[in-house]
C-alpha cells in the first residue's frame, strides 16, 4: 500500500509498504479519505535532529473508510465488513476511568496518538482497534467523516466547554480548518460570531461559512473593536484555534467581566497578567484537547441535524501522490482544508 511518512524539515516520503493485516483484536479499515491537519505540520516542520527515523510512522489523524477486515477476536457486530466508519485516533489500557469513559486520550498507561506515534490513516489501509470505530452518518461523505475525525470535532469540544448559545458574541481566532469548522458551528448554535486572521483568504472563507463579522488584527486593535461592537462590554465566548500567543492575549482581552475563553489551538509559550486578564474580569478559562468517542459520534450528528455544509471547509482535494506538494501549500496557511481522497 502507499503511505506518507514526515521526515521532518519540511520533507515527506511516499512509501509502498506491505498491506497490513489484522491481529486477533484488530480491524483493517480501508481508507476512503484522510484529512489534513494543522497540527500535522508540527510534524512536517519538525527538525530532523528530533524527527529522527525510529519516529518515523505513518502520518494522518483525520481517517475516515470502510471496515475491510477483521480478526478472530472481533465480532461481526463490533466491525461489520463494508460499514462506513470514522476513526477515534487513540489506542489506549481501556481500564482506567478516562479510557471507560471514551476518552482515551487521557489515557494514564498506555497512550498512542495514531498519525503520531503511531501508523496513521495517511495510507490506503490502516490497523486500528475496534473500540476505536465510531459509525459514519450516512448523510456524511468521507471527507466530511474525516472531518470530524480532528479538526471539527476538536472546534465542537472547545464550543461545548463554553456553552455557547444564541445569548452570546462568539470570537473564533484562527480560521484555519479548527477555526472554520468554529465559526460554522458557532453560527449552527445560535451565536453572534466575530472571525479573527491574518490572512484575507480566510477571513473570506470565515465569512462564507457563517461569520456576522471578520477582523484582522494586522489592521485593527481586535479587543477594542470588539467592545467597539458590543456596546463596551467585550464579548461573551473566545475561542482560540490558532496557537498564536498574540491570539491567546487577544482572547483574554476582547472577553467581557464574566466572560468565557477556551484554548484549543496548540503552539509554544503564552505570557498574560493574571490578576488583570483573568481574576479582576471573574473570567472562566478553559483548556480543550479534541473530544470523546461519544462526543465525535455527537458532532457528527450535529452536522446532519443543522444540515451543515461542512464540505464547505475543504478548498484543496488531492490523491497520495500529490502529498509533497500538497503539504507545500497547506504549509502557507492560506487555504481552507485538504483532503487526500482514495478511489
Amino acid at each position: 500500500m502507499r503511505s506518507i511518512v514526515f521526515l521532518g524539515e519540511r520533507e515527506l516520503e511516499i512509501r509502498d509498504l506491505p498491506d497490513p493485516t489484522p491481529g486477533p483484536r484488530e480491524v483493517i479499515v480501508a481508507i476512503r479519505a484522510s484529512g489534513m491537519c494543522g497540527s500535522d505540520l508540527h510534524a512536517y516542520r519538525e527538525p530532523k535532529t528530533i524527527r529522527t527515523p525510529e519516529k518515523h510512522c505513518i502520518a494522518g489523524h483525520e481517517p475516515c473508510g470502510v471496515v475491510a477486515a477483521r480478526g478472530s477476536g472481533v465480532s461481526e457486530e463490533e466491525a461489520p465488513i463494508g460499514q462506513r466508519v470514522m476513526i477515534h485516533h487513540y489506542r489506549y489500557c481501556g481500564r482506567c476511568r478516562h479510557c471507560r469513559t471514551g476518552w482515551s486520550q487521557m489515557c494514564l498507561r498506555d497512550r498512542v496518538t495514531y498519525g503520531v506515534t503511531g501508523d496513521g490513516g495517511h495510507a490506503d489501509y490502516m490497523r486500528v482497534q475496534p473500540e476505536m470505530l465510531v459509525p459514519l452518518p450516512d448523510e456524511l461523505s468521507f471527507e466530511e467523516g474525516a472531518a470530524v475525525s480532528c479538526g471539527t470535532g476538536t472546534a465542537f469540544q472547545g464550543l461545548r466547554r463554553l456553552n455557547v448559545s444564541g445569548r452570546d458574541t462568539l470570537v473564533v481566532f484562527g480560521q484555519g480548518p479548527v477555526g472554520l469548522s468554529g465559526t460554522m458551528l458557532g453560527k449552527a448554535m445560535g451565536a453572534r460570531v466575530i472571525g479573527v486572521d491574518v490572512t484575507p483568504e480566510r477571513l473570506e472563507l470565515a465569512k462564507e461559512l457563517g461569520a456576522d463579522l471578520v477582523l484582522n488584527p494586522r489592521d485593527v486593535d481586535v479587543g477594542a473593536t470588539v467592545k467597539e461592537l458590543t456596546y463596551g462590554e467585550g464579548a461573551d465566548a473566545a475561542l482560540e484555534t490558532s496557537g498564536s500567543a498574540a491570539a491567546r492575549n487577544d482572547a483574554l482581552g476582547c472577553a467581557r467581566i464574566w466572560g468565557r475563553v477556551c484554548f484549543i489551538g496548540i503552539g509554544g509559550e503564552t505570557t498574560f497578567n493574571v490578576e488583570r486578564d483573568i481574576i479582576h474580569k471573574q473570567l472562566d478559562l478553559f483548556g480543550s484537547w479534541t473530544f470523546s468517542s461519544v462526543i465525535q459520534a455527537d458532532c457528527a450528528r450535529f452536522v446532519v441535524d443543522h444540515k451543515l455544509p461542512l464540505g464547505s471547509i475543504f478548498t484543496h482535494r488531492f490523491t497520495l501522490d500529490e502529498a509533497i506538494d500538497a503539504y507545500r501549500l497547506f504549509d502557507t496557511q492560506t487555504t481552507g482544508k485538504g483532503v487526500f481522497l482514495f478511489e
